[in-house]
């Protein structure tokens, strides 16, 4: 689960991250407002969208005046914010932090991730602030320092000195520094987060450290128990067939191909979109209906894939363990019956009750493809797709 800045800037605010002042704003009457109260002229006005690289897409601004304030808020307001994370489509911007600007002496950048060859939180930081830490890891891999945290004792104080001098850095602002790193790695463990990062983190020209700007991400299996993190949920942000698909309980993410792909298992679901990529097709989504799933759950999952425009044949992958292959045959049979079916169908059945799954496929009178493995199926779905 992502968040906006100004949310992350909440929540690192109530571990002892120092940010700048600021308030969220919906319309520009709002923004001018805050930049009124905020007093501080010069004032910045910022998109705020699920998405960084905001500043190369015309999504922040420098205003010296409240007449730039109202104006940028205008310009940026509604319009479509396109950066490299966004893709082409662009998101919509219908929010806006509007903050004190602050003189920079220098900018920086320090984060903190799951690094899965360790298997431990690692603190990340590089005198490059203000760049993506991945061009920054593969210009110039040198220019990033790393601490991996042993989760028994957590961040100490000795490994943040490290970073700090191992980026050359003021020995006058380490304990400002050790500070603000282990305010961050508590609201790192606190929320149960996978990613947090101050980019940049800049020392200011009184010789302070603030956030500047703040990105967070959440695991998804600890929502259960943070309830704060989820209330700052927005789901303009989110693909609506992604939304649907947590209400049952699928795993399901939106691609950029036109063969949809409904699939038992994560593995399965991972080997399935590599064939059909093997055999020259783009897999329009990953979904994983997992094994406990009933024919309501295959219903909605066939309704999900079927909604996206771009699908143009969809592939049923499925091998039976847990999962029998009857039920599976049953939900497809449902969906086929209740959605309009205007995409060929190629299915593939494999393990418990396989004969009894592809009887009730062929007495159904439906127009589905059959397939005899998975190199066979991907085959005959990228065909499809392709109008073949």
């Amino acid at each position: 689960m992502k968040i906006h800045e100004y949310q992350a800037k909440e929540l690192l605010r109530r571990f002892g991250v120092p940010t700048p002042e600021g308030k969220v704003a919906t319309t520009v009457e709002e923004a001018v407002k805050i930049g009124k109260d905020l007093d501080t002229l010069p004032v910045v006005v910022k998109a705020q969208i699920h998405a960084g690289g905001r500043g190369k897409g015309g999504g922040v601004k420098v205003c010296r005046t409240l007449d730039e304030v109202q104006h940028w808020a205008g310009q940026i307001l509604g319009m479509n914010l396109v950066t490299h994370q966004t893709g082409p489509e662009g998101q919509s911007v219908k929010r806006l932090l509007v903050e004190q600007g602050v003189a920079i002496d220098k900018e920086l950048y320090v984060g903190l991730t799951l690094d899965r060859d360790t298997k431990r939180v690692t603190l990340m930081a590089s005198s490059e602030g203000g760049t993506e830490i991945e061009e920054v890891a593969a210009a110039t891999p040198e220019k990033i320092q790393r601490a991996s945290i042993d989760p028994a004792v957590g961040l100490m104080a000795y490994q943040v000195r490290d970073v700090w001098f191992g980026m050359g850095l003021e020995p006058k602002l380490v304990g400002k520094a050790t500070k603000m790193c282990m305010a961050l790695y508590k609201a790192f463990i606190a929320t149960d987060a996978s990613i947090v990062e101050i980019n940049p983190l800049i020392i200011t020209k009184d010789g302070d450290l603030l956030a500047l700007d703040a990105k967070m991400n959440f695991d998804d299996n600890a929502l259960f128990r943070q309830a704060d993190v989820v209330s700052f949920r927005d789901l303009d942000e989110e693909d609506p067939k992604e939304i649907e698909a947590k209400v049952y309980d699928l795993s399901y993410i939106a691609l950029e191909g036109n063969v949809g792909c409904m699939v038992n298992g994560a593995g399965l679901a991972m080997a399935t979109m590599d064939i059909i990529k093997h055999c020259g097709g783009q897999p329009a989504n990953f979904l994983d209906v997992g094994g406990g799933a009933n024919a309501e759950k295959v219903k909605a999952a066939f309704s999900i894939i079927l909604r996206d425009p771009e699908v143009k044949a969809v592939l049923v992958n499925i091998f039976g363990g847990i999962m029998k292959c009857d039920v599976i045959a049953e939900g497809v049979i449902q969906a086929a019956k209740e959605i309009e079916l205007n995409v060929p169908v190629v299915v593939r059945l494999e393990g418990t009750n396989v004969e009894l799954g592809k009887k009730m496929l062929n007495e159904s009178g439906l127009a589905l493809i059959s397939a005899d493995d998975m190199l066979d199926a991907a085959k005959k779905v990228v065909a499809a797709a392709q109008g073949n």
